[in-house]
C-alpha cells in the first residue's frame, strides 16, 4: 500500500515569500492555530502592503479589517492590525505595526479606498494617528467626546453623563461625579487572584 504524502497546507512557504517579498521592512513572522501574522516596520506599512496586493502569487487585493490593541505596558502601546483576503489563493494574512499616542501610521487609503472608515475608527477608539487620511475624524463618538474609549486607561465611567433633565426640559451634559475608586483599574483580568498564587491573591 502506497504511502500517503500529507497534504501541503496554505500557510507553508507562505512565510518565506513574505521573507523574501518584504525585506527589509518585516521584522518578524508569527504562525499561530493555523494563521500567519507579518510584524512589518511602522514606516513600511504602505509599501508592504502593496507589495502583496500586487505580487501575482499572493495577491492579497482585499483590506478585510483594519483593528487596534492596546498594551499600556509597552513603549509603543498601540498595535494596528491589517487582516487580508487573497480571494484568488484562498489566503488570509495578518500584518501588524505598532506605534506610539503621537508618531503617525502611514494611511493605506491610496491603496484601498475602504481603509478611510477603518482607519478613523481606530484613530477614534485608540487616538492612534494616521498620516495622509484624507478627514481624519471621529466616526462613532460625538464630535466634543473626551478621550479614546478602547484605552485601557479610559475609565469605566467615561468622562460626561448624559441625562434628561425634568426641570430643563431637554438633554444635559454633565461630568461623572463618582469617587475616584470607581473610576481607577489596573490592566489585570478580574479573574485573576480567585486561586492561590494568582497575582491578585491576597490583595
Amino acid at each position: 500500500m502506497a504511502s500517503q504524502v500529507p497534504a501541503l497546507r496554505p500557510l507553508d512557504g507562505l512565510a518565506d515569500r513574505a521573507t523574501a517579498l518584504l525585506a527589509p521592512h518585516l521584522l518578524e513572522t508569527r504562525e499561530r492555530a493555523g494563521e500567519l501574522s507579518l510584524v512589518v516596520a511602522r514606516e513600511g506599512v504602505r509599501e508592504v502592503l502593496e507589495r502583496l496586493r500586487d505580487a501575482p502569487d499572493l495577491a492579497f487585493a482585499q483590506l478585510v479589517d483594519i483593528s487596534g490593541v492596546d498594551w499600556p505596558e509597552r513603549p509603543e502601546r498601540f498595535e494596528v492590525n491589517y487582516h487580508l483576503l487573497s480571494l484568488r489563493h484562498n489566503l488570509r494574512l495578518r500584518v501588524k505595526v505598532s506605534t506610539d499616542e503621537t508618531t503617525p501610521v502611514p494611511s493605506v487609503v491610496p491603496l484601498f479606498p475602504n481603509a478611510g472608515w477603518y482607519e478613523r475608527e481606530v484613530f477614534d477608539m485608540f487616538g492612534v494617528l494616521f498620516e495622509g487620511h484624507p478627514d481624519l475624524r471621529r466616526i462613532l463618538t460625538d464630535y466634543g467626546f473626551e478621550g479614546h474609549p478602547f484605552r485601557k486607561d479610559f475609565p469605566l465611567t467615561g468622562h460626561v453623563e448624559i441625562r434628561y433633565s425634568e426641570t430643563e426640559q431637554r438633554i444635559v451634559q454633565e461630568p461623572v461625579q463618582l469617587r475616584q475608586d470607581f473610576r481607577s483599574f489596573d490592566f489585570l483580568s478580574p479573574w485573576e487572584g480567585m486561586l492561590p498564587g494568582d497575582e491578585k491573591a491576597g490583595t
